[in-house]
């Protein structure tokens, strides 16, 4: 259909798995298990409910009537009662006790707890992908010298693996703060309409103990360790906050990495991978555009915009709970997930075909070397016997009159040229060629490479083998 809008993040860039995550038959499917495990907890606990009620329910927990369902929330604005109604035409034995005691945020928020904490493991799985695909990239570059930069100027050299490093550092900090908030994602529980289980406590003629152990039933048939100690209606919307800070961070690292990417492409010392058939701009055919690093960004940016959006949220809950979260959180949860999903595929394309141009790099340092090696030199000729004040005066003539050639010409840097003509700095002329290696100015950038993949980051990928294998397509 081309007639009406069709959401870029489900037909464009997120892949299927998260797009059906999000969905409304996972929701309403979880749905129908949250109200089984209820029923089952409250049997277990001693309510009149039979097997025959649970059995007829599980019979149609996967099969949803969705034209029911649909037909009595015209009638009835409500869709969690809808649901009720529709489930209840299926499993006519249960209809009596489906939903019984409980608030409609029982179904609609531990449903959507379960949706988040799915999303969240498959971001991370992706992201431990990324994380392997870039180490591997590191180790490979680890001793290849290159201009570093500060301020967007050439400054001393280090390696294209420790710069590699650098991106690595970001995720495996976004790492940490994932695998943090995962073990502590917790259900929103059985709690009745305002938190305080008065409706259980009625079902159980009073009886506390059992409204407690209740809860706990529900929870563990969940696969959950636990729920918020109290709640009002809702589970605490500071959690939709946490949720969007992470996968904001997330964002922030690609954006970082695919910017330096952009950067370095323009410099043509690295590119991100472009396929043969692949046009880089409809006017300007020689051009190979980093469509997939600036995608990269388009996307982070929207991903880190969002914990504000949660942050009014949270902050907007009157009392016990207010409705005004609904209609935002339909749309912001699931498509931060589907946006940093769509990141995470390109990230991953990206980092495991990227191409390193070593001669353009060795062109680049060729050209700054010179005035970066002068401390050296200087170093040298006095360690030769020279005086300092006097050598460094040279130094600073002859390099600002290479520079002029290099600026107001176009010309190229004969600094080393000027020295090596220059009889005051005969001691050292021998030497020279030997200061000017390269490698002889990247410090311990070969070493700290091999220490942060040995000691940071293999421990990531030890404990996660099976995401290290996931490989992604990407759509167009």
């Amino acid at each position: 259909m081309n007639d009406i809008y069709e959401n870029p993040l489900i037909t464009r860039y997120a892949s299927k798995e998260m797009a059906k995550n999000f969905s409304d038959d996972t929701r309403f499917r979880l749905w129908r298990k949250l109200w089984i495990a209820l029923a089952e907890s409250e049997k277990e606990l001693g309510l009149n409910i039979t097997d025959r009620q649970i059995e007829e329910m599980k019979q149609y927990a996967e099969d949803i009537n969705y034209d029911v369902a649909q037909e009595r929330e015209k009638e009835v604005r409500h869709d969690v009662m809808a649901h009720v109604y529709a489930f209840g035409m299926q499993a006519k034995s249960a209809k009596p006790i489906i939903h019984l005691g409980a608030t409609s945020c029982y179904v609609t928020d531990n449903a959507e707890v379960i949706m988040i904490k799915n999303a969240l493991e498959m971001v991370r799985d992706k992201l431990v992908a990324v994380i392997d695909k870039l180490s591997a990239f590191a180790l490979t570059y680890k001793g290849l010298p290159t201009l570093g930069f500060t301020h967007l100027q050439p400054a001393q050299l280090t390696t294209v693996g420790k710069r590699a490093c650098l991106w690595l550092q970001d995720l495996a900090m976004d790492y940490e703060n994932l695998e943090h908030l995962l073990k502590t994602v917790k259900l929103r529980g059985v709690k009745g309409t305002t938190g305080t289980q008065a409706s259980f406590m009625s079902l159980f003629d009073g009886d506390g103990e059992k409204v407690k152990q209740l809860e706990k039933a529900v929870v563990r048939r969940l696969g959950f360790k636990s729920a918020y100690g109290v709640t009002g209606q809702t589970y605490p919307r500071k959690f939709d906050y946490n949720v969007m800070s992470v996968l904001s961070q997330i964002a922030q690292s690609a954006y970082k990495f695919a910017n330096d990417l952009r950067i370095l492409q323009n410099m043509k010392e690295m590119e991100e991978p472009f396929e043969k058939s692949q046009i880089g701009s409809s006017a300007m055919a020689y051009k190979r555009n980093p469509m997939r690093s600036e995608r990269i960004c388009g996307l982070a940016r929207y991903v880190i915009t969002l914990p504000l959006n949660e942050a009014v949220t949270s902050s907007t809950q009157w009392l016990e709970r207010t409705l005004d979260d609904s209609a935002n959180k339909r749309i912001t949860i699931a498509q931060a997930f589907l946006a940093l999903d769509g990141v995470l595929n390109l990230y991953l394309n990206v980092s495991e075909n990227m191409v390193v141009y070593e001669k353009v790099i060795n062109k680049h340092i060729s050209a700054e070397l010179p005035f970066m090696s002068t401390e050296v030199i200087l170093m040298e000729c006095v360690k030769a016997g020279g005086d300092r004040q006097q050598l460094h005066e040279l130094i600073r003539e002859h390099s600002m009159e290479s520079a002029k050639v290099v600026k107001r010409d176009g010309g190229e840097n004969d600094l080393i040229s000027r020295i090596k003509g220059d009889d005051n700095f005969k001691a050292i002329h021998s030497e020279i060629d030997g200061i000017l290696q390269p490698k002889n100015f990247i410090g311990r950038a070969e070493r700290q490479t091999e220490e942060f993949i040995e000691t940071e980051i293999m421990s990531i990928l030890e404990k996660n083998k099976k995401s290290r294998k996931i490989s992604a397509q990407i759509n167009v």
